[in-house]
C-alpha cells in the first residue's frame, strides 16, 4: 500500500468556520494537506482519500501554527460559504 500527500493553498476572503474547529478563523491563505492511499487489486492506479488536514494559527500563541484534521466536505462547504458572501 502506497500513501501520497498532496499540498495546496486555499484562500478565504472572509473570516470562516469549519466543522470540527471550535473557533472562527481569520481570512487568509491556508495550507491543506490531503493524504491518499492506493486502492489495491485494480488494473489501473487509483487512490482514496484517508485524511485532510489544515494548518491554522495556534490559539493564543503568537506566530505558532497547528495542523488540524478536517473533513474534505467541510472544507468545500467553508469555501462555498466564503465565495457566496457579497461585499456590500
Amino acid at each position: 500500500m502506497t500513501i501520497r500527500s498532496r499540498r495546496e493553498t486555499v484562500k478565504f476572503k472572509h473570516p470562516f468556520r469549519i466543522r470540527g474547529i471550535e473557533r472562527t478563523l481569520p481570512a487568509g491563505a491556508y495550507e491543506v494537506v490531503t493524504d491518499e492511499e492506493t486502492i489495491e487489486g485494480l488494473t489501473f492506479s487509483a487512490y482514496r482519500r484517508i485524511a485532510t488536514m489544515i494548518t491554522v494559527p495556534a490559539e493564543g500563541a503568537c506566530g505558532a501554527t497547528e495542523m488540524l484534521s478536517i473533513g474534505s466536505i467541510d472544507l468545500a462547504n467553508a469555501q462555498a460559504a466564503d465565495a457566496s458572501i457579497t461585499n456590500d
